[in-house]
């Protein structure tokens, strides 16, 4: 275990995962400085290992890694567990950004990269994760078809059934049905024109959710696609 500086005991914990030891080390030393407890896994098998001992509050997770790979191993995380992810992608490769959304990323940073933007955007992670909810219109659920969702505790469910989502997922169904039915811009759902997620990731990360939620997700019936503006939630009633 690799952990930086002395931040309080109550810091954000980050999980770093990457082969790469110099950038560990950089991350580790960055990120400590910048108040947060940091864990360094090598592998995908050593951060397991870590992750089963102690609870992340993120995970900075590289794409190319050797054994199993980043995808792999956020396939499997995304199983058990909906912390916040951001991957790191090579540059030269702009589909493992939209791959890393599709399987569960919350957000992404193509290598190399200036570690103040790595900072800010982990931060909007965390920001999203600990914010309170939205206040709750007059009822504090939405439904459509099987599935119910509490805006006030962010939870969907089928048929009585929890259904896992992801923080990114999470957010996007709250401002979905916070609107009842009506007409969300692209740019909202991205938090806006200074946020971290683009437009562009904000219609894969649509397309994630229509899979969980979509009997045939090629023609949704509750995430709808409203031409030229974003989005809506086909609530019932």
């Amino acid at each position: 275990m690799s952990v930086s500086g002395e931040p309080a005991d109550h810091a954000p914990h980050i999980l770093v995962v990457d082969d790469d030891r110099r950038l560990r080390d950089l991350l580790s030393r960055f990120l400590g400085e910048n108040g947060y407890r940091v864990t360094t896994a090598a592998s995908a098998v050593e951060a397991r290992a870590k992750g089963g001992s102690v609870v992340f509050d993120a995970l900075v997770l590289d794409v190319m890694m050797p054994g199993e790979t980043g995808f792999e191993f956020m396939r499997g995380l995304r199983v058990s567990s909906d912390v916040p992810v951001l991957m790191l992608t090579a540059r030269s490769d702009p589909s493992d950004r939209v791959k890393g959304l599709e399987i569960g990323a919350d957000d992404y940073l193509a290598k190399p990269f200036d570690p103040r933007e790595l900072i800010l955007r982990l931060a909007n992670l965390l920001k999203r994760r600990a914010a309170p909810p939205r206040a709750a219109p007059p009822s504090d659920a939405v439904k459509f078809g099987p599935f119910t969702f509490r805006l006030d505790r962010g939870e969907l469910r089928r048929d009585g059934e929890l259904i896992r989502i992801t923080e990114r997922e999470r957010e996007i169904l709250t401002i979905l049905g916070h609107r009842a039915g009506g007409e969300v811009s692209r740019e909202e759902l991205s938090g806006g024109p200074d946020s971290g997620p683009t437009e562009r990731a904000v219609d894969v990360q649509m397309n994630r959710l229509r899979r969980k939620i979509e009997q045939d997700p090629a023609n949704p019936g509750f995430v709808q696609t409203v031409r030229g503006v974003g989005y809506r939630l086909a609530v019932d009633g």
